[in-house]
C-alpha cells in the first residue's frame, strides 16, 4: 500500500473554488461537448443539437386548403352579398374540398362549407365574396426551404420533433451525452441486498448521482465498488476514465487514513481545489486526469449529493453544450431560529408549507448522512458562509427542489410525533386531492407555539396537566390564549418503557430507572412524553437526579426505540407501537389521549376538510386499527373547544 499525507490545499470559498475548477478546465478543453454524432430524430429527444438545423421541405409544400368548403377563384365570386346570391358551377367554377386538400389548379380561395347552399346538383351559392387565399395555407406557411428550424446548441423537446419531421428531416447531428463514471469506494461498502454485518454500508451513492446525471442529460457509467487499497483504486480510475467523459471518485476525499483520492488524483493528473467553505461537502476534490474532469465527492449522502450538484451539474452542461439552467426559488419564513457557523457556507435541506399567506419553512436533520433529509426535502436554504444563521420569522429565499404548485397544497402538522401522521399523509396521496402532509416533531408545546404563530394548520398535542389531570385543553388555553381553536381526538396511546427484546436488565416499572446500571434515553423538554414521564416521576418520588441518561434527549418515539434496539441505551419512554416496530420488549406505564388542536380560522379549509374525512373513514379506521398499543375510540370526535 502506497504511504499517503494529505492535507486540503485550502477552504476557500464556493464561488471561487468553481470559478478555478471550471476557468481550469476550459483551459485544457475538458469542457468542450464530444464529438458531434448523427441519430434519427426519433431518437432525438432531450438530446442538443450540433449544428443549425434547416427544414428539407416546404411545408406545407403545396397550397392547402385550411378548411372544408368548396375552392374558388376570388375574382369569380365579387359581387356576392345577401341581397344578391351568386351561383357558381361545380367543377370549373367551384370545387369541394376537405381540410388538408390540394387547392385545384387556378383557385386561390376556399369558403368554408358552412357559409355555401346547394340549391341543385351541380351548383353551389355563395352569399359574401372571398378574398385571395382566404383559408388557403400557402407554400411554405410553416417553413421554406432551407429556413433554420432549430439553431445549434438547443435542447431538442418533444414539439421540436414534430417541426423537424414536418420540415422533411429524418436525421440530424446532436452532441454525445456526457459519460459521467461513477465510482463508490471504501472497504465498509456492501452492494444492496447483501447480508448486512457491524461495520458494513449499503452503497446507494452511486445511484443518486447516476440518477442527478440523467436529469442533466448525460448517461451513467457505473463502476463496482472498489475497496480503500491504492493500487487497486488506480486501477479502476485508469479503467474508467478510458470509458468516460467525466469521473466521479465517491468517498475517500478526506484526509484520514484510507483516504487515496486526493493522492491519485496528483498522481494520475492536476488537483485544483481541495477544500470549499460549504456544509457539507467540505473535502470535495476537483481536478482532472488526462483532459477529463474529475470530482472527488465526500462518502456521506448529502454531502456527496451536494458536493456533486454543485460542482458535476455545472461539467455535465457544459460538456452537452448548453449554458446552466437557473434553478427555481421562493420566498419563504423560517419558523425557528437557524443557526449556522460562521466561516462555511451551510446549505440545508428543509419541508415548504403554505400557512394561509405565509410559506413557512421546516428544517429538516442536518447531519452529512442524514439521507431522510435527501427524500423528505423541498427545497434548499443556503445560510451565507459570514452568516450565523436567521431570526425565527425571517423572510429567506429557498432553492426549490419540488414543483411549487405541490409545495402550495400542503397541511402543515408540526408538534408531538406519532407514527399515524404518517398514515393520514399515505391517505391523504392515495385520495389523489393533490394535497400532502408534512409533519415537524418539535413536541406538543412546541407544536401549539406554532399555532399560535400561524406557521401550521394543525399540532398533535399530549399535554396532561397535573393539577386538573385533564389532557391538553388546559395548555391550549394558556398558550393560544384568545385564539380560537377545535381539539380533535386522534387516539388514545398505551405509553409504556421499551426495552431490549428479552428485557435483559428486568426493568418492570419506573423506579427501576434509579438503578445506576440502567441507562435511560429521555424525550425532548416541551414533549408530552416528557411532562408524562415529569408526573409519574414526581408521583412516585423518584427524583430525576437518580436517573442515568435523563439528560439524553431524542425527538420522536422511533428515536428512542432505535437508541434501545442499538444498545445505546437501557430503556426508554415511548409508545408500544415503536417498541414493536423495532421488536423491543413493552412495559406499559399508562394510557394518554393524543389529540389534534385545529385553529377555528381553518376548520372549514379544504385541507382540514380533508383531514376530517380522513379519521371517519373505514379504510383508514381499519388499517390503523391493527397497529399494538392504539384504542381509536373517539378518533374523529371533537373533545372541546377554546
Amino acid at each position: 500500500m502506497k504511504e499517503v499525507k494529505q492535507r486540503y490545499l485550502d477552504n476557500i470559498p464556493l464561488e471561487d473554488a468553481l470559478e478555478r475548477y471550471l476557468n481550469r478546465l476550459e483551459e485544457i478543453g475538458a469542457l468542450e461537448p464530444g464529438k458531434p454524432e448523427r441519430i434519427p430524430v426519433y431518437q432525438a429527444r432531450g438530446r442538443v443539437t450540433a449544428a443549425p438545423v434547416f427544414a428539407a421541405v416546404s411545408s406545407p409544400h403545396y397550397h392547402a386548403s385550411a378548411m372544408d368548403g368548396i375552392a374558388v377563384r376570388a375574382a369569380d365570386t365579387f359581387g356576392a352579398a345577401d341581397t344578391n346570391p351568386l351561383r357558381l358551377r361545380l367543377g370549373s367554377e367551384a370545387f369541394v374540398v376537405d381540410t388538408g386538400d390540394p387547392l385545384p389548379e387556378g383557385c386561390n380561395a376556399v369558403i368554408m362549407i358552412e357559409d355555401v347552399h346547394f340549391p341543385e346538383e351541380g351548383t353551389v351559392e355563395i352569399i359574401a365574396p372571398a378574398v385571395p387565399w382566404q383559408h388557403v395555407r400557402v407554400v411554405g406557411e410553416d417553413f421554406i426551404e432551407t429556413e433554420m428550424v432549430l439553431p445549434a446548441r438547443q435542447e431538442i423537446r418533444p414539439y421540436d420533433l414534430g417541426g423537424l419531421l414536418t420540415a422533411g428531416i429524418t436525421e440530424l447531428e446532436v452532441y454525445p451525452r456526457p459519460r459521467v463514471a461513477l465510482l463508490p469506494t471504501g472497504t465498509e461498502i456492501v452492494p444492496p441486498g447483501t447480508p448486512l454485518k457491524p461495520g458494513d454500508i449499503i452503497e446507494s451513492n452511486s445511484r443518486v448521482l447516476g440518477g442527478l446525471v440523467e436529469e442533466w442529460g448525460g448517461e451513467p457509467v457505473y463502476a463496482p465498488p472498489t475497496i480503500d487499497d491504492y493500487g487497486l483504486l488506480k486501477k479502476i480510475v485508469l479503467e474508467y476514465l478510458d470509458r468516460s467523459d467525466i469521473l466521479a471518485i465517491i468517498a475517500g476525499s478526506s484526509a484520514g487514513r484510507e483516504d487515496f483520492t486526493v493522492s491519485l488524483v496528483r498522481e494520475l493528473g492536476e488537483v485544483y481545489v481541495h477544500g470549499v467553505a460549504i456544509r457539507p461537502g467540505k473535502p470535495v476534490i476537483l481536478g482532472s486526469i488526462q483532459g477529463k474532469p474529475v470530482i472527488g465527492v465526500p462518502g456521506y449522502p448529502v454531502s456527496a449529493a451536494l458536493a456533486f450538484e454543485l460542482f458535476g451539474r455545472p461539467v455535465v452542461y457544459r460538456k452537452r453544450g448548453l449554458p446552466l439552467p437557473e434553478k427555481a426559488r421562493i420566498k419563504a419564513f423560517v419558523s425557528r431560529k437557524t443557526v449556522s457557523p460562521l466561516g462555511a457556507e451551510e446549505f440545508i435541506r428543509v419541508k415548504l408549507g403554505r400557512v394561509r399567506d405565509k410559506l413557512v419553512v421546516q428544517t429538516l436533520p442536518r447531519g452529512a448522512g442524514a439521507v431522510t433529509s435527501l427524500v423528505q426535502a423541498d427545497g434548499i436554504l443556503r445560510v451565507p458562509r459570514l452568516s450565523e444563521g436567521f431570526p425565527a420569522g425571517a423572510e429567506v429565499e429557498v432553492e426549490l427542489l419540488r414543483p411549487a404548485d405541490e409545495i402550495e397544497r400542503t397541511v402543515v402538522v408540526v408538534g408531538s410525533h406519532d407514527l399515524l401522521l404518517d398514515m393520514i399523509a399515505n391517505f391523504m396521496k392515495e385520495k389523489g386531492a393533490g394535497f400532502r402532509l408534512i409533519s415537524s416533531h418539535v413536541g406538543s408545546m412546541g407544536g401549539l407555539t406554532a399555532l399560535l404563530r400561524g406557521e401550521a394548520h394543525l399540532a398533535g398535542v399530549h399535554l396532561l396537566d397535573e393539577e386538573t389531570g385533564e389532557y391538553n385543553l388546559p395548555f391550549i388555553r394558556r398558550i393560544l390564549g384568545d385564539k380560537k381553536a377545535v381539539l380533535v381526538n386522534l387516539a388514545y396511546r398505551v405509553q409504556g418503557l421499551m426495552v431490549p427484546r428479552g428485557n435483559p436488565m428486568n426493568v418492570t416499572g419506573l423506579d427501576d430507572l434509579a438503578r445506576p446500571e440502567v441507562r435511560f434515553i429521555n424525550r425532548q423538554r416541551g414533549s408530552g412524553t416528557r411532562l408524562l414521564l415529569d408526573y409519574l416521576l414526581r408521583k412516585e418520588g423518584i427524583s430525576p437526579d437518580k436517573i442515568s441518561g435523563y439528560e439524553r434527549e431524542e425527538y420522536t418515539h422511533m428515536a428512542v426505540a432505535v437508541a434501545v434496539a442499538s444498545g445505546n441505551a437501557d430503556a426508554g419512554l415511548g409508545i408500544q407501537a415503536a417498541a414493536d416496530a423495532l421488536r423491543l420488549d413493552f412495559v406499559p406505564v399508562g394510557e394518554e389521549r393524543y389529540d389534534l388542536c385545529i385553529p377555528l380560522e381553518f376548520w372549514d379549509t379544504e385541507e382540514i376538510w380533508l383531514v376530517r374525512g380522513i379519521l371517519a373513514d373505514r379504510d383508514f379506521l381499519e388499517v390503523v386499527g391493527k397497529l399494538p398499543g392504539y384504542d381509536f375510540r373517539d378518533c374523529g370526535k371533537i373533545i372541546g373547544e377554546t
